[in-house]
């Protein structure tokens, strides 16, 4: 996969980073749709990316951080803190690059959806209780 460029609205941090993947995912959880006001739409980075500027981050609950530029609020990753296998994963925000070329292939808390928001085409689609699972979560509340 090649190596992309971004930057937050204001350009006061830049990204570079390459994805892990050729695919795009959507998260609509209640803490991503607060964060975005919309839907975080991610590319999972490989190790190594580079992130340069005045980046804050941010404890979102007890397996994940986000980041933001600190000057524009602009959304730049995901991060997983939670111990394990996908410790350090990172999700960065597709929307500081020009165009990732990457098609979405994932929806992440489908049930959560707001019904007036839809993508064309399929992708495979999971539900809070299936994305909890996979983190062996609590059942209670929505800790993303």
């Amino acid at each position: 996969m090649p190596e992309l460029q971004g930057q937050c609205m204001c350009g006061a941090v830049t990204v570079t980073a390459t994805p892990a993947r050729d695919s795009l995912g959507a998260c609509h959880c209640d803490q991503c749709r607060r964060w975005t006001s919309s839907m975080l739409v991610t590319f999972e980075a490989e190790p190594g990316y580079a992130a340069l500027g005045p980046v804050k981050t941010y404890t979102s609950s007890d397996w994940a951080e986000r980041a933001f530029c600190s000057d524009c609020g602009s959304t730049l990753w995901y991060r997983i803190t939670l111990p394990g296998e996908m410790h350090g994963q990172t999700q960065i925000a597709a929307g500081l690059f020009e165009d990732t070329g990457n098609p979405l292939k994932l929806e992440l808390y489908i049930d959560k959806k707001p019904d007036g928001y839809a993508f064309a085409g399929e992708r495979r689609q999971m539900t809070k209780a299936q994305v909890e699972a996979m983190y062996a979560l609590p059942e209670e509340g929505d800790s993303q």
